[in-house]
């Protein structure tokens, strides 16, 4: 049996409210053989700390963000005669701070690299992430690779600098990957793998079979996202208090928790909630653990997020792969996930009548609410199974060593 290998996998904030993909992922390509080394830029604030993994996940990763001038000054040094000044004059004033804040963690990460003898590195970002990987590899570190998860525009400047030396990338999205042609050709590694991120179907089953809503019961709509204005949350908000106010009893649940812990953007929301009085209707349960989320999801008449903007989209691949009837927005990659009509509903994002509208249609149509939940199911299992991932970073590694031998 070939040796495994010795792989460095580098997430922003792990573990985060959204990060059971990266978990499931570090779990594949352990059980391949191979040894993977967690490392992250800073832990995530404890009201994001929900996972019933995330006490191993922070005990076995490797923080990289403390601030550090001796380590930043050694970073300098190794990175000067390798035109460190003429890569900062080159971005914009921004990128400085960047610079400023990622030179003790490469210089950091480097360090762990030797000492592991890690044989590549993989950030799971495109931005601070990606920046330490690739500020590492000048230093001398072994080669990295990055994933791209959303739009360019997402993850600051200095774009070009972290993708010119990357070994390979994976991007989620065949929308994300035209954008990525568009911005940065020229300063492309020449492999790029399109790589949607994959849930584990076999643990996202269903224990029972799914039933529609019965004849005079609520229905129960559930939300799972981060509390971000970009998410949505609101115009489900909207769209609840449209239906009640039409006569359909609605129940909804919304998990997550905003980037502060709580004192963010969930404030906001709850007090849109307030205004529309839907207190008896809409219940804000915070950030819950990957098996909360199941059961949920179980519960549910409908899935819903009514992002403005998603990538793609883990949250609706876990409520397809249980079987729940899925209504998400035309926005970003989500088309790419979901088939219109036949998988699942698209609707435009911020329009809230248009939500209200489709929502009420499905609760009175039992016979489409069936067979969304298995289309959605079926559609999962055969293209978005969570192992994927795992297996392509794997092939990519490997075809890298065959090219030096």
């Amino acid at each position: 049996m070939p040796q495994g290998l010795r792989i460095g996998y580098l997430v922003p904030q792990f573990p985060g409210q959204t990060h059971i993909f990266f978990w499931r992922e570090i779990k594949a390509l352990e059980a391949m053989g191979h040894d993977v080394h967690v490392f992250s830029t800073r832990r995530p604030p404890a009201g994001l700390i929900s996972h019933d993994w995330s006490e191993e996940a922070i005990a076995r990763t490797t923080y990289l963000g403390r601030l550090d001038p001796i380590r930043a000054s050694a970073a300098i040094v190794r990175l000067l005669p390798k035109g460190l000044a003429k890569w900062v004059l080159s971005e914009p004033r921004t990128f400085m701070k960047d610079v400023t804040v990622c030179l003790a963690a490469a210089d950091r990460l480097h360090s762990a690299a030797r000492r592991l003898q890690l044989d590549h590195i993989h950030a799971h970002s495109a931005a601070r992430a990606a920046f330490i990987a690739a500020l590492a590899h000048r230093m001398g570190g072994p080669n990295y690779s990055l994933t791209l998860h959303g739009p360019l525009s997402d993850y600051g400047p200095g774009q070009r600098f972290k993708w010119r030396r990357a070994s390979f990338a994976t991007v989620i999205t065949e929308k994300l990957l035209a954008e990525v042609h568009e911005e940065l050709e020229g300063d492309l590694p020449e492999r790029l793998v399109v790589r949607p991120m994959g849930v584990d179907t076999e643990i996202l089953s269903r224990t029972s079979a799914y039933a529609p809503p019965e004849h005079g019961r609520p229905l129960r709509i559930f939300s799972c996202a981060r509390l971000n204005v970009v998410k949505g949350h609101q115009d489900l908000m909207t769209a609840t208090r449209q239906l009640i106010d039409q006569g359909t009893d609605v129940r909804v649940e919304i998990a997550g928790e905003d980037d502060d812990g709580g004192t963010g953007y969930r404030q906001e929301l709850e007090a849109h909630l307030k205004k529309l009085r839907l207190q008896d209707h809409v219940k804000l349960l915070g950030a819950i653990s990957a098996e909360q989320v199941k059961a949920k999801l179980e519960e549910a008449h409908l899935f819903v997020l009514a992002s403005w903007h998603e990538p793609l989209g883990v949250a609706y691949m876990e409520a397809m792969s249980m079987g729940v009837p899925t209504i998400g927005t035309d926005a970003g990659g989500v088309r790419e996930l979901i088939d219109d009509g036949s998988t699942g509903y698209l609707i435009e994002p911020k329009n809230p009548g248009q939500l209200a509208r489709t929502i009420r249609a499905l609760a009175g149509d039992p016979d489409a609410l069936m067979r969304l939940s298995a289309a959605g199911r079926a559609h999962i299992v055969s293209n978005f199974r969570a192992s994927l991932g795992a297996e392509v970073l794997v092939e990519e590694i490997e075809r890298l060593a065959a090219d030096k031998s």
